[in-house]
């Protein structure tokens, strides 16, 4: 990419939503676009407003209206969360820009739609994906979906993994064999959403109540209320008031004081589109158990983690009970993660293969 080129350094980065959303694919969005203007690209951000991935009518056409009059010839970025509801805008929009879309995982593969709605989505994505100069999959089992199930050629495919902040986060820990009166600290960070598989969770350390430890859950209540409505009477009803405190959306601060107090990450997602809280939380050099969900095994090695089938309640019991009672195997797991860790991109590096990206789609 040459520095001189104006046009290479200009991209207009549009998005659904607030993008301060506590959110992996917000968070991604936020820290691309801070590693872009860093080196030197000339970003103007469009925000399209609330109720994707399904927009009321109006809303449709005042995206449509946002969208037109830009600068031709400026490569667009479009966060998939809004493209796959958006075909009749895609097409207007690639008659005048490089259209990229931004993938994080595919809309229709979201936990909780209906039947109807699944294909609706299905059958939109792959439209406005047809408009696409260029797919960026947040993760090589995101590109394979897209290919599988979208039609989307793997050569207009491109993979830029999420960072990490390792350089900040990455440290030994400290491996302290509890004794039978320590409780082993538990963490969950996830947007309480069926997805996330809290649910199975609950049920899981239900059957451990009489083994040392605590759980304390992280992320976005207000996304679902049904979801959150169903982590609350879980608690209830399985008598963990006690062992697992809900702390809603966090702030970074808070979230690394979280990370670092941890003995072991939870999280059973019944599937993830890359899984960036796996990746933040390898970085702090915590224990992984979670799934085989979508691209978790591409993201939390086997050195690093204890992974079971979504789902699989009885084998995610038998994986907590593991490393709640085996110090030295919670130890081991560490210093895999930590491995796992260090071969993972940061952010700077991250952005650098995003600039990569749009430059060749934007030659001198």
């Amino acid at each position: 990419m040459s520095p001189d080129a104006v046009g290479m350094q200009q991209l207009i980065f549009v998005y659904p939503g607030d993008l301060n959303s506590p959110t992996g694919g917000y968070a991604y969005d936020r820290r691309i676009i801070t590693g872009l203007k860093s080196l030197g690209w000339d970003l103007q951000l469009i925000g399209l407003g609330e109720g994707y991935p399904f927009p009321y009518p109006a809303q449709v056409k005042k995206a449509k209206e946002q969208l037109q009059g830009l600068t031709p010839g400026v490569p667009m970025v479009i966060d998939g969360l809004a493209l796959g509801a958006l075909p009749e805008v895609a097409a207007c929009v690639a008659k005048q820009h490089p259209l990229i879309a931004l993938i994080h995982h595919p809309l229709a593969f979201e936990f909780g739609l209906s039947e109807a709605q699944a294909v609706v989505l299905k059958q939109s994505e792959t439209e406005a994906l047809r408009h696409a100069s260029k797919v960026i999959a947040n993760s090589p089992a995101t590109a394979r979906d897209l290919n599988q199930h979208y039609g989307v050629p793997m050569d207009r495919i491109d993979v830029v993994l999420p960072g990490t902040d390792r350089s900040v986060h990455q440290r030994e820990r400290s491996q302290i064999t509890n004794s039978n009166c320590d409780a082993v600290h538990l963490l969950s960070v996830g947007s309480i959403i069926p997805r996330k598989g809290f649910p199975d969770l609950l049920a899981a350390l239900a059957l451990l109540a009489d083994l040392p430890w605590t759980l304390s859950i992280a992320g976005d209540t207000t996304r679902n209320a049904g979801a959150f409505e169903q982590l609350i009477t879980g608690i209830t009803h399985f008598g963990l008031g006690g062992r697992v405190q809900v702390l809603g959306a966090v702030s970074d601060s808070e979230l690394d004081i979280l990370y670092a107090q941890a003995d072991a990450f939870v999280l059973p997602s019944l599937f993830e589109g890359y899984g960036m809280v796996y990746a933040e939380a390898m970085a702090y050099g915590l224990p992984i158990i979670a799934t085989t969900g979508g691209a978790i095994p591409d993201t939390v090695p086997s050195e690093a983690g204890l992974l079971v089938h979504p789902g699989d309640v009885p084998a995610l019991t038998l994986a907590l009970k593991k490393v709640i009672l085996d110090a030295p195997y919670r130890a081991r797991l560490s210093s895999g993660a930590l491995r796992a860790a260090a071969k993972q991109p940061t952010w700077d590096q991250a952005a650098q293969q995003f600039s990569a990206v749009l430059g060749r789609l934007t030659p001198a």
